[in-house]
């Protein structure tokens, strides 16, 4: 149960200037340039992060292939990176409220719901991709070629990631996490308005037993992300964000031949029938809108009544919304 007092000792905790992760280890930029990271709750400004350049992201790259080269990960035996994948997880939860109050801090979540979408949930997540690693070997009908009939499945090799705001270390955990488990390398750029939970991410993966060059935390903003996408050595990109940059992501990497995986912006319409219970489905019009202050991409940012019950459903909708409690996001009862 959270506890008031024990968020109220993290809010006020100093945060130290941020490097970039690479090889194991913060590594100062070498473009010299920062960006400044504000509190959305209060224009804070808590830290500085950052803002890599070409030569960063070639040193993040380079690294992250001499560690997938090496074999010291990629070649590691599924039971193996399970144990690892376990003990991160495990690591994530034990430092659940302070990752979650680090990235209320930074983003504005709501710490109730922080702690459950972001630490909690990416525990989970890479909870999950460890039970994957030994099932992703398999058994065919025997062939010519293949006389025991076994599957065997290679790692890609340095995938570079990008994911946007809204929830910053779940969706790191859903990026890196299946691209480790295979025996991968990852490059990560965060959002650059929340990067702070990546950087606290890349620490623990330490204390895990990660070894060096597995994951890289590059900060910075679009440009960065640009330089990601278009280097040579890359051989996959993941990105969720706008639909916009995803078309330009692809038409950019049309010739060379990497792999994609696209999760493009959204909303969804929320459909009421004169039939349905409409107090539980004003519970439901409340929480499709204002999960997460309404930044998800499966939002329900439009309504669709059936005409008949138009006027009484809007009633109780405005009812029920003028009871909501907005205040600090670090207050537990807000």
């Amino acid at each position: 149960m959270l506890k008031q007092k024990d968020i109220d000792t993290l809010r006020n905790k100093k945060i130290r200037a941020q490097n970039l992760f690479v090889g194991g280890k913060q590594t100062p930029s070498q473009s010299g340039k920062t960006l400044d990271v504000t509190s959305p709750i209060d224009g804070e400004m808590l830290t500085v992060i950052a803002n890599a350049n070409e030569a960063d992201v070639d040193l993040a790259v380079k690294t992250a292939r001499k560690s997938f080269e090496s074999g010291l990960w990629s070649k590691a035996s599924p039971q193996e990176r399970k144990k690892v994948l376990y003990k991160f997880a495990e690591l994530i939860e034990k430092n659940a409220l302070e990752i979650a109050v680090l990235g209320v801090r930074d983003n504005g979540t709501e710490i109730n719901m922080a702690i459950m979408a972001e630490p909690l949930s990416a525990a989970a997540c890479i909870r999950y991709y460890a039970e994957t690693i030994d099932k992703m070997y398999g058994e065919i009908a025997p062939t010519p070629d293949n006389i025991l009939g076994l599957i065997h499945r290679e790692p890609i090799g340095v995938i570079g990631a990008i994911i946007p705001w809204n929830f910053p270390l779940l969706m790191l955990s859903w990026k890196i996490a299946p691209a480790i488990a295979c025996g991968n390398t990852v490059v990560l750029k965060p959002a650059e308005f929340t990067s702070l939970t990546a950087l606290f991410f890349a620490e623990i993966c330490q204390k895990a037993g990660i070894p060096e060059g597995v994951i890289n935390i590059i900060t910075g903003d679009g440009s960065t992300g640009e330089l990601i996408t278009q280097h040579k050595d890359i051989k996959k990109i993941a990105f969720t964000g706008s639909t916009e940059v995803g078309k330009k992501i692809i038409q950019t990497t049309a010739s060379a031949e990497k792999k994609l995986t696209m999760e493009l912006g959204g909303k969804s319409p929320f459909i009421v029938f004169e039939d349905a219970d409409l107090d539980s489905a004003v519970e439901g019009v409340v929480d499709a809108i204002w999960f997460n202050q309404g930044q998800v991409c499966c939002a329900g940012s439009r309504l669709l009544i059936q005409e008949s019950i138009e006027k009484k459903f809007i009633k109780k909708l405005k009812i029920r919304m003028e009871k909501l409690r907005v205040g600090n996001p670090l207050d537990k009862s807000i």
